[in-house]
């Protein structure tokens, strides 16, 4: 029995329908406008590739004041924030116990000297008396050793006089150098002690960033050597040319980590704050593209492409290190030899007839 299947006119009529009907994709594509752009050819290049490194910047200088001198303090003459100038008063410590210490250095001076006096009468007396063979050579050795004995004791008691108007003068701390007062740390009350910290301060200019480095990667670095240094919370200035002016030789023992100190030059910005350098790594072959050909959409990366028959492919990428020259490091995505549109104004459709402009 022939009966006739009753799918085949049915697919008949459906490739005849299929044949007539127009390509959507190519009408599509047809309407689109096109789009005037410069292009650039992905190249691969060999260079070095930066190791990021992260630091804390510090003052050129800092330093916790103390004094020798004992006693109540009297006046506190700054507070933190202030700026200050080498030399000027930061806190006074009151001076009757210093004052009684220089007197009593002072007292015993001068009898000491007035032992040096009688001691080295006595000594000539000997000398004239030994020489008339009126006194023996152990008395006039005697008379000798007091002689030397108090011109010694002259001499401790001078150097005791010295230390303790020395100390004395610490009654009145003064700033070490022209620097910021970082934290005052006693009152007007407070007792002062030998060792006690008052104020700390750090200098107004020079800053340094302490950068802790691999121990993997501290050979790459010498004295001298200028690196690109960026602070994440100041941005508006820009990369900063440091200079290496330490290499602290031991590693830390926990973390495994040298520690190397950047100049910054005078450059006032506060101390704590992070910053990040580049340091020159292994030299690797990278693509690198404008960074201005990359755009973001959605929380992709897209690049603009110039096919074969001259129309746009949008492609997702992924970008790797930023360069300092306004170029960005492109890990995957297109490959050398493909033409990169660098000024699209954004992700354009697929199919967008491109003009290179001249």
């Amino acid at each position: 029995m022939n009966a006739k299947n009753p799918l085949i006119p049915a697919l008949v009529m459906a490739v005849t329908l299929g044949a007539c009907a127009p390509d959507k994709a190519k009408l599509a594509q047809s309407d689109l406008p096109s789009l005037s752009v410069t292009i650039i050819q992905a190249e691969a290049t060999t260079s070095s590739k930066a190791i990021e490194v992260y630091g804390v910047v510090h003052p050129a200088r800092q330093a916790s004041i103390s004094s020798r001198v004992m006693g109540p303090v009297v006046a506190v003459n700054t507070w933190a924030g202030a700026t200050v100038s080498k030399g000027q008063s930061l806190i006074e410590i009151q001076p009757e116990t210093s004052i009684g210490q220089v007197a009593q250095a002072e007292g015993a001076l001068t009898q000491a000297r007035a032992a040096l006096t009688m001691a080295e009468r006595n000594f000539k007396r000997f000398e004239n008396l030994h020489a008339e063979k009126a006194a023996s050579e152990v008395e006039l050795d005697m008379a000798r050793m007091q002689y030397d004995q108090a011109k010694g004791a002259v001499d401790q008691a001078s150097g005791a006089v010295h230390t303790a108007k020395t100390v004395a003068d610490e009654a009145a701390v003064t700033a070490p150098f022209a620097a910021r007062i970082v934290e005052r740390l006693v009152e007007v009350g407070d007792m002062a002690a030998p060792g006690r910290p008052l104020i700390r301060l750090e200098s107004l200019e020079g800053r340094r960033l302490w950068l802790s480095i691999r121990e993997a990667d501290i050979a790459r670095l010498d004295l001298k050597m200028r690196i690109p240094v960026t602070l994440d919370s100041r941005a508006d200035h820009g990369i900063i040319e440091g200079t290496v002016v330490e290499i602290v030789p031991s590693a830390d023992p926990a973390t495994h980590t040298f520690t190397v100190k950047v100049d910054l030059g005078s450059i006032d910005v506060p101390s704590g704050i992070s910053g990040r350098a580049a340091i020159p790594g292994d030299v690797v072959e990278r693509i690198v593209i404008p960074a201005t050909a990359v755009h973001s959409r959605g929380g992709l990366e897209l690049v603009v492409v110039r096919a074969e028959d001259d129309s746009a492919r949008t492609r997702a990428v992924t970008t790797g290190s930023e360069l300092p020259d306004g170029q960005v490091e492109i890990l995957s995505g297109i490959k050398a030899g493909d033409f990169v549109v660098i000024d699209a104004p954004g992700a354009v459709a697929d199919g967008t007839p491109l003009e290179v402009s001249s």
